[in-house]
């Protein structure tokens, strides 16, 4: 698809929590020059809704925090992310099938964790089939109408010991995070070579200034810096064959489409692994009350199985994360 531009959105779930795992994902669009420089809520309007409400059979696509609310179930989280996965690259059956499109290497590594190993739940888990059918056809639709091709899903899933060993050698989480996002740039840049790219990324903590890590990251290309500041944070990425604008924004993820769905994508993922999560505890802990994994609630929990931790050869590290 020559002249066309890939506007990529980044963002993660589970930056805070205790237990469960770091996901950060990326969603991608191929669309032309022109396009690119509308508001893909816009351009989708038929099949995409910038609201919680699902108005008419369009997919809400916004932030994963006002969209999903765990006492509602994942299912209208899950219609939309699946949905979106389907109309790319067909409905995936299972857990596991799903990570093997966006995270292929996580796969291998679930072994490792007794709670994700155990299981692989089918998909979707609480969205109607019909109606999944239905709003992928819809958006398939409405992106040929449009012109606009899904380029891909991509996500880094960074598993509870594996975040442990990645803080105790960097000794600071946002250096954790930092570097999985641009891990997940240069993933699409490796799937789109040659092509320009408008990276749009959730703002990251109180930081201002990328460029030197941006340098360091990407040394074959010249860095221009566009702007800086506590709102946003633009960077141009140029080399002879295409150029880059990778931009950090406070709230991206009401600014731009891909963003929002990555957030969506990065919590669909988390709250799977909770789901296995929480059902290999309950199988070894009768009567225990699920957690989300967060601070508070975490502690309650680690509490709850500790006494259980010897009995099944469990390291505290592998289940209970650093920062």
């Amino acid at each position: 698809m020559d002249g066309k531009i890939v506007v990529v959105g980044v963002d993660e779930a589970g930056y805070g929590p205790l237990l469960g795992p770091l996901v950060v994902s990326a969603t991608a669009f191929e669309l032309s020059a022109e396009t690119a420089d509308q508001c893909l809520w816009k351009v989708l309007r038929e099949s995409v809704e910038p609201s919680a409400r699902a108005v008419s059979g369009r997919i809400p696509i916004l932030d994963s925090k006002k969209l999903y609310k765990r006492k509602d179930g994942i299912r209208r989280l899950e219609r939309s992310v699946l949905a979106t996965v389907a109309a790319w690259r067909g409905l995936p059956p299972t857990l596991a099938s799903l990570l093997g499109l966006v995270s292929p290497e996580t796969v291998s590594l679930l072994q490792g964790y007794p709670w994700y190993r155990e299981s692989d739940p089918a998909l979707p888990v609480e969205a109607d089939p019909g109606g999944l059918r239905i709003a992928t056809h819809r958006l398939a639709k409405d992106l040929e109408r449009q012109e606009v091709r899904i380029a891909g899903c991509w996500s880094e899933v960074l598993l509870e010991g594996h975040f442990n060993r990645l803080i105790g050698s960097t000794h600071n989480k946002a250096v954790v995070l930092l570097g999985l996002t641009l891990r997940l740039v240069q993933r699409v840049a490796d799937a789109f070579p040659g092509s320009e790219l408008r990276v749009f990324i959730d703002k990251q903590g109180a930081r201002d200034h990328y460029g030197p890590v941006l340098m360091r990251a990407f040394e074959g290309r010249r860095l221009r810096i566009v702007g800086e500041g506590s709102d946003y944070s633009a960077y141009e990425l140029t080399t002879e064959a295409a150029p880059w604008r990778v931009q950090f924004e406070q709230s991206g993820e009401s600014l731009h489409l891909p963003v929002a769905l990555a957030s969506m994508l990065s919590k669909y993922i988390r709250e799977l692994l909770m789901t296995c999560f929480n059902g290999f505890w309950s199988r070894q802990v009768p009567g225990i009350r699920p957690t989300a994994g967060y601070y508070q609630d975490g502690q309650r929990f680690v509490q709850a199985i500790q006494p259980h931790l010897q009995r099944l050869g469990i390291e505290r590290d592998l289940l209970v994360r650093k920062r």
